[in-house]
């Protein structure tokens, strides 16, 4: 198999620039103010193209918080993967992996909400709605793993695991009683309901 090493031609490194341009931007304006208080016209401007070209990068304001929540999640994966190698046990091993992902989701809570929210209900058709469906199934998918080799159950076993333990962490990150929640007080939560159902080592 043969790999393609050109250089990119002068409209893919356009594309990839407005891409990141468009990231930075709708990410600073959401930290900021929140995605409910930023317009796709301040997105635009702040990125210095025109909203014509903005909709060809992202259909919806909701499709722009998952293309900048993705990246911020993907980094928060790896920062799990790293961390879970380092961990003792069952439980503090899909904790290493759940933290960085609760901490990514509660930097700017609401946008965090919003973002779980989009994942359930946006069009899958849509490409960063993909991306975060995707980047859902890598963290259930590392979790599998952390389990199968610390507790010594079956492949099957391990991801049906896995599925509960994300949704544990979805459902306490998304719950409106936990907005006001620290990442530690929430993680504390998490681990409360994974002691039940992890087996122990």
């Amino acid at each position: 198999m043969t790999t393609d090493t050109r250089p990119l031609g002068r409209r893919e490194r356009n594309k990839l620039d407005k891409l990141a341009r468009i990231t930075a931007a709708a990410g600073e304006l959401f930290a900021e103010r929140g995605v409910d208080d930023v317009t796709t016209q301040e997105i635009a401007d702040k990125a210095d193209i025109g909203t014509g070209t903005l909709f060809l990068y992202a259909k919806t304001k909701g499709e722009l918080l998952l293309l900048v929540q993705n990246s911020m999640y993907a980094e928060a994966l790896d920062r799990g993967r790293k961390a879970a190698e380092g961990a003792d046990g069952v439980l503090d091993g899909v904790l290493a992996v759940v933290r960085p992902v609760v901490e990514c989701n509660r930097k700017q809570v609401g946008n965090g909400r919003t973002y779980l929210r989009e994942i359930v209900f946006g069009d899958p058709a849509e490409p960063h709605h993909h991306d975060a469906l995707e980047l859902t199934a890598k963290t259930e998918e590392l979790i599998a793993e952390v389990i199968a080799q610390r507790a010594g159950v079956s492949a099957d076993t391990a991801r049906g695991l896995a599925r509960i333990v994300s949704a544990v962490m979805f459902l306490a990150m998304a719950a409106t009683v936990n907005a006001q929640q620290t990442v530690d007080r929430l993680v504390d939560e998490i681990a409360e309901q994974l002691r039940i159902i992890l087996p122990a080592t």
